[in-house]
């Protein structure tokens, strides 16, 4: 062709454009045939680049409605849509496009599609952190999907506020000086500004991620502030997550000292003062601190810490010093006084932890390398990621060949993993129906996991899905006081809560952090007894709420000991401990 024919040629289809063009496929074609009489790309190649665009369209169309937080059967999320489309439109120009003069062609037709970034959670998180001291508070939402749970404005609005507080208040403020000056005059109480609650670190990793949340509930519905005893680690393994001021505890706190002999006993103890009345009956004159022992072994005058007129008293002491190993957010919500504004913030009652656990607790930049380079290395590319987390509370030396049948039959009966065929050696033929499995298994041990892997490494499964068995790691036992375990405990739990699809252990709070950072509801293995494999070997949560293991059964009011998981319908017995409590939405979670 000369050149007087294309330059027609080129009048021609810029003065005729074709209809549509400014936003449709009629644009796209018109480049394309343009391209194809320049000889710029062949027939052949018209067709591909035709099918490509198409293919790149659907896509998107179908990312689109997976950001639409649409579940798939199982109540689980799909992978990153955002992630896949990148990733498809990446392949399909590779395919189709073998010249940068064809690309340049359309290119001005292709706009990109933006997808929501909800780096800061939808509002749970506030933008203006250095994000080099912590990868992991913005960084999350790439690898988790978009969660089905969205925060309250009041909720929002009540955590500035107190965000606001905290800097006012927080360590190093002319307003705690002012404070630890009463405090360390040994005078009694008197009206302040700024009043405190201290958590003191104690027991597992695990235990004390969730007393920590029901800490922070606490003093946002009695205005106090939280600060936060570092004990060993906890610097280590938590960023910071208020804006300019820190939640730790100085070191100089005059009482810090005696936080390991704070016990039932010490005479700074509530129930202690309860007992033996040392308490002002009119709190007129009451103490500068109080320690609160909400431990597990707590006794009938701690527990009247849940009640409405011991609330009414402690709301007088500036400083409250903290020690738990419970979750014990379900019985707050049984305290007339902060009904109505536990309502408030959390219209879907059983996303409590979901939220909080969220905004509170960021994995250290030590931590979150533990996480991510894991992830991508053996479950960014599944179709479907499931976690199994397995804590096995028996005596005796595992692993158990009960519980190895228990993990097996909840799996395949609840169809969370495809059968296994035992009659074949030889996979079914690929095709594009054929998922990817990669199921993330926890454990102390490494027996569960190899018994797993070894199935599904010597048979194929009658789906033809290929399903891929990891664990990051198998300590042998709990070693809680050490740096690393806890950094690779942390890790693993929030590695569980990056999955689709969720098993875990009765009893374990390992398995109630993943749960609630996640947004997932779990099945839930039950507890085994007399070493048989329970039948059936799991159960579907209520809620993604953790329980509430040594909950008070008593009637302020009536002064009798009462059934509390019957009394409003959102606090209900949990599944894996039936004295336990827990929060779920009300009768549509039974």
């Amino acid at each position: 062709m000369d050149l007087t024919a294309m330059m027609k040629m080129r009048k021609r289809t810029t003065t005729s454009p074709a209809r549509g063009s400014g936003h449709g496929g009629g644009g796209i074609a018109a480049r394309i045939e343009v391209a194809r009489r320049l000889g710029i790309v062949g027939g052949g190649d018209v067709v591909k680049m035709f099918v490509g665009l198409v293919i790149v369209f659907c896509v998107l169309v179908a990312a689109s409605f997976v950001y639409r937080d649409v579940r798939d059967a199982r109540g689980g999320g799909s992978r990153f849509a955002a992630e896949a489309a990148r990733v498809l439109d990446s392949k399909s120009s590779k395919m189709l496009f073998s010249s940068s003069e064809s690309m340049n062609l359309i290119n001005d037709s292709l706009k990109p599609v933006e997808f929501p970034k909800d780096s800061c959670l939808g509002g749970l998180l506030t933008p203006g952190f250095d994000e080099g001291s912590c990868f992991s508070r913005y960084q999350s939402f790439l690898y988790r999907r978009n969660s089905l749970y969205k925060p309250s404005s009041y909720l929002l609005s009540r955590l500035r506020k107190y965000e606001e507080l905290h800097q006012r208040c927080g360590p190093h403020t002319r307003s705690y000086t002012e404070a630890l000056r009463q405090l360390k005059s040994g005078a009694n109480a008197s009206p302040s500004d700024c009043n405190y609650i201290v958590w003191i670190s104690f027991s597992g990793l695990g235990n004390r991620i969730l007393t920590l949340a029901s800490a922070f509930l606490y003093a946002l519905l009695t205005n106090r502030v939280l600060l936060v005893d570092p004990g060993t680690d906890m610097t280590d393994l938590f960023c910071e997550p208020f804006p300019n001021a820190s939640w730790f505890l100085p070191d100089d706190f005059p009482l810090k000292d005696q936080f390991k002999g704070f016990d039932q006993k010490s005479w700074q103890c509530h129930g202690y003062m309860l007992k033996n009345t040392l308490l002002n009956a009119s709190g007129e004159a009451v103490p500068s601190y109080m320690y609160l022992h909400l431990v597990h072994d707590y006794n009938e005058h701690d527990k009247l810490f849940f009640c409405e007129q011991e609330q009414d008293l402690l709301a007088k002491i500036p400083w409250l010093i903290l020690k738990t190993d419970n979750y014990f957010v379900p019985s707050l919500f049984l305290i007339l006084s902060f009904e109505q504004e536990l309502s408030s913030l959390f219209p879907e009652k059983d996303a409590l932890f979901h939220h909080l656990g969220r905004y509170l607790f960021h994995p250290t930049n030590q931590v979150w390398g533990l996480i991510t380079r894991f992830y991508n290395a053996y479950l960014a590319k599944a179709d479907e990621r499931i976690g199994i987390q397995v804590r096995v509370f028996e005596t005796g030396d595992g692993p158990f060949p009960h519980v190895k049948d228990q993990i097996l039959s909840c799996l395949v009966r609840e169809k969370l993993l495809p059968e296994i065929n035992r009659q074949e050696t030889f996979p079914i033929p690929s095709s594009e129906n054929h998922k990817t499995i990669t199921v993330l298994t926890t454990s102390l041990v490494s027996e569960y996991y190899e018994m797993l892997r070894e199935l599904y490494w010597e048979h194929p499964t009658v789906t033809g899905d290929v399903v891929a068995i990891y664990q990051p790691s198998h300590e042998g036992f709990q070693q809680s006081e050490k740096k690393m375990h806890n950094r690779k405990a942390w890790a693993e739990m929030y590695l569980l809560s990056l999955t689709d699809t969720l098993v875990t252990s009765a009893w374990s709070t390992f398995g109630y952090v993943a749960q609630g950072l996640g947004g997932l509801k779990p099945w839930i293995l039950h507890k085994t007894e007399n070493k048989t494999t329970p039948d059936p070997p799991c159960v579907r949560a209520m809620s993604m709420e953790p329980c509430f293991h040594a909950p008070p059964f008593w009637d302020c009011k009536a002064k009798k000991g009462i059934d509390t998981g019957i009394l409003v319908p959102h606090v209900r017995h949990c599944e894996d401990m039936n004295w336990g409590l827990k929060v779920v939405n009300g009768h549509d979670d039974l």
